[in-house]
């Protein structure tokens, strides 16, 4: 599996480079799969749907969802699971501790401090979908305590990650085996040498492969049309846009509006309430611009859109997420779920 940063395989992983990086897996024929995937991405380049609030998002555990705010997660692409068991997770908490001790045991540096007994636990997160379809989300939680410590003494979270499918397109479920489970986005808070070793144990043992998910500047761009505006209480007052400059030495370029003003002028370009078309977030985009250049002789048509702050999500194109609302956390998971899908070839 590659780090988050440089795509570096760790020693680990490296015989399995070749198999990682093409996301293949033997146990199934691609083709049907992959006519679903590409007819998800093909209806994704011309209008999105917008997803829209349903009772399951009432049933998502405040508590757990506390778990995902306010942490900045990097995102990966997984393809399905064979043989993956909502059933076993006991089971799969203690092979996963036993997969990290025995890494520990050949010298693999583990960041957290070599002193620790590190302990997997396998959960659910049952109020994580957009329907009913929807697979069942899937969290894994690495916790550490020193040795020689009280037994009440609480446990330290030092790693998180967690599976989802939200709002999963119907025809790629239907046309997927039942032996396959597809949870196609992870998201990991924590050390990269952990996230390796959690990586291979899962390609190990379910034949499914991780691919960094990066977020395109065009995808930042529907990301900032979706999702600007809302109303969220205690959430930044100002929508932030940062471009990077094609020059050397690196420079980036903020540009900030005030949420109200950036609300206003969406509102006087878009139409529907159900969906976003292409045409509408282009010519957005465009009026930001010209507004721009009348103030700053700046063209940020030249540049690159690298990272988007709204007031219920920051992403950046590097992979990386921060999720401000609660109330809006499964929707915006639909957007990153598509892109996932969207990033995972057969």
């Amino acid at each position: 599996m590659q780090t988050p940063t440089d795509g570096v395989l760790t020693p680990r992983s490296r015989s399995s480079a070749r198999r990682s990086s093409r996301f293949h897996s033997s146990r199934y024929p691609p083709g049907s799969l992959t006519s679903a995937r590409r007819r998800s991405a093909l209806r994704s380049l011309s209008k999105r749907k917008i997803p829209q609030c349903t009772p399951l998002e009432q049933t998502l555990d405040p508590a757990q969802a506390a778990l995902l705010l306010q942490k900045q997660w990097t995102l990966y692409s997984v393809t399905p699971m064979y043989n993956f068991s909502y059933t076993r997770l006991k089971e799969y908490s203690k092979h996963l501790s036993a997969h990290i001790a025995a890494e520990k045991q050949k010298g693999l540096a583990i960041e957290v401090g070599s002193e620790l007994n590190l302990n997997a636990k396998f959960s659910c997160l049952p109020g994580l979908k957009g329907k009913d379809r929807d697979p069942l989300a899937v969290l894994i939680q690495i916790s550490s305590k020193p040795p020689l410590t009280k037994a009440s003494t609480e446990d330290r979270i030092v790693w998180t990650g967690w599976f989802c499918g939200t709002y999963t397109e119907d025809d790629l479920l239907e046309v997927l085996p039942e032996t396959f489970t597809l949870l196609p986005l992870f998201l990991y808070n924590g050390s990269e040498a952990l996230t390796a070793i959690v990586g291979t144990w899962f390609q190990r043992n379910f034949d499914c492969c991780f691919g960094k998910l990066m977020i395109s500047s065009q995808d930042l761009t529907w990301l900032a049309a979706m999702w600007t505006g809302y109303d969220v209480s205690g959430s930044v007052s100002a929508t932030e846009l940062v471009f990077s400059v094609p020059i050397e030495p690196r420079m980036d370029i903020s540009y900030t509006i005030h949420t109200e003003d950036f609300k206003t002028l969406w509102n006087d370009i878009h139409k529907s309430k159900d969906e976003v078309t292409l045409e509408e977030v282009d010519n957005l985009f465009q009026c930001l611009y010209s507004h721009f250049f009348r103030h700053f002789r700046i063209h940020l048509s030249a540049t690159q859109l690298v990272k988007v702050t709204a007031s219920v999500v920051s992403a950046h194109c590097e992979g990386k997420v921060k999720f401000l609302s609660k109330d809006y956390l499964i929707r915006v998971l639909g957007f990153i779920t598509e892109l996932a899908i969207n990033n995972i070839q057969y």
